[in-house]
């Protein structure tokens, strides 16, 4: 048992693998990063209330995200992650918005062409039913870089793979994408850094990043985003900052539930793209119980509170640009 568990081992060490062993340390980026950042005692905005209001008082929380879903058309719930090495293949993508992504290779799996469950939404790079955002997220271990993909598909016809946007983000650093540049998502924001992870709930340590959320409509973009997807008067900017209220009790949930209410309390919830109203994305695992589901659907727009916009914690004003590879 021991020789084969050592030998499972090399083998992820080898291969791409789903879910993989994130690099250490964690959470991922620098611990001022804006992900990372404790935003218990920002100062609240002063359309909080009016922002809650469009939102929807009564609204309920949603984890979005799961293991199976029994859809053929797309069989997963969640977003998945893949771990490589730094001696995975780069292959070429071709962006439908080449001016506003990281152009450069990719380490992309060839199994995704054929295979299901490497991309969001399950199914395989060559299927002609996907659509979506169907997101590739791809983290090189060994360099410590990075790759998120949107709209990522496999033209069989043209012998190629076609995006609609990437971008590429070195996890030692802090620099934001220039700005009005999208990512692999609407605010210019990274991905997998939001998501709610299955190995950080049921783990040993606290919850140390917020989380990525989504609302039916956005109005122009603030700090940490880059990027606008709307204008609708009344709604959150992308990069907006929800907080799950001080005051709320979460002393009746299971201990793995609190540690996710306990980080929207302390690292809150950031706008990243537009979508159902309070919905928090996470990864697809099919380990994930039902009591962390209900965790979410207990929490209403009433129990969270808006901060102020554009607010950066003292230790992140000044903050570079990502160079374009």
């Amino acid at each position: 048992m021991v020789l084969m568990a050592s030998v499972l081992a090399v083998i992820a060490l080898l291969f791409a693998t789903a879910g993989g062993e994130l690099p250490q340390p964690l959470p991922l980026f620098p611990p001022t990063n804006w992900w990372n950042a404790d935003i218990s005692q920002a100062p609240l905005d002063p359309k909080s209330a009016s922002f809650i209001s469009f939102v929807g008082a009564s609204r309920a929380a949603h984890g979005d995200f799961g293991g199976e879903s029994g859809d053929p058309s797309a069989p997963i719930y969640g977003i998945p992650y893949i771990v490589v090495a730094g001696t995975q293949p780069k292959v070429t993508v071709t962006f439908d918005y080449d001016d506003e992504s990281d152009i450069g290779g990719y380490p992309i799996p060839e199994e995704a062409k054929t295979q299901q469950r490497w991309i969001e939404g399950g199914l395989a790079g060559n299927d002609p039913r996907g659509d979506g955002d169907r997101h590739m997220l791809l983290v090189d271990r060994d360099n410590r870089i990075l790759y998120e993909l949107y709209a990522l598909r496999w033209n069989t016809s043209r012998n190629r793979w076609e995006a609609g946007s990437g971008a590429i983000f070195p996890l030692d650093s802090n620099a934001r994408r220039p700005e009005e540049w999208t990512s692999a998502d609407a605010a210019g924001l990274a991905v997998l850094p939001g998501l709610v992870r299955y190995d950080e709930v049921f783990g040993p340590d606290p919850i140390r990043h917020a989380f990525r959320v989504t609302v039916r409509s956005t109005n122009g973009y603030v700090w940490p985003a880059s990027h606008r997807a709307g204008s609708t008067s009344g709604a959150l900017p992308m990069g907006a900052r929800l907080r799950l209220k001080a005051s709320t009790d979460i002393s009746r949930f299971p201990a793995a539930s609190r540690k996710i209410l306990q980080a929207m309390k302390t690292y809150g919830l950031i706008v990243a793209d537009n979508g159902s109203d309070l919905f928090v994305t996470g990864t697809y695992d099919t380990r994930w119980p039902d009591e962390v589901f209900d965790a979410f659907r207990s929490m209403h727009g009433s129990d969270f509170e808006v901060v102020q916009l554009g607010w950066q914690p003292p230790a992140g004003r000044a903050r570079g640009r990502v160079a374009r590879h």
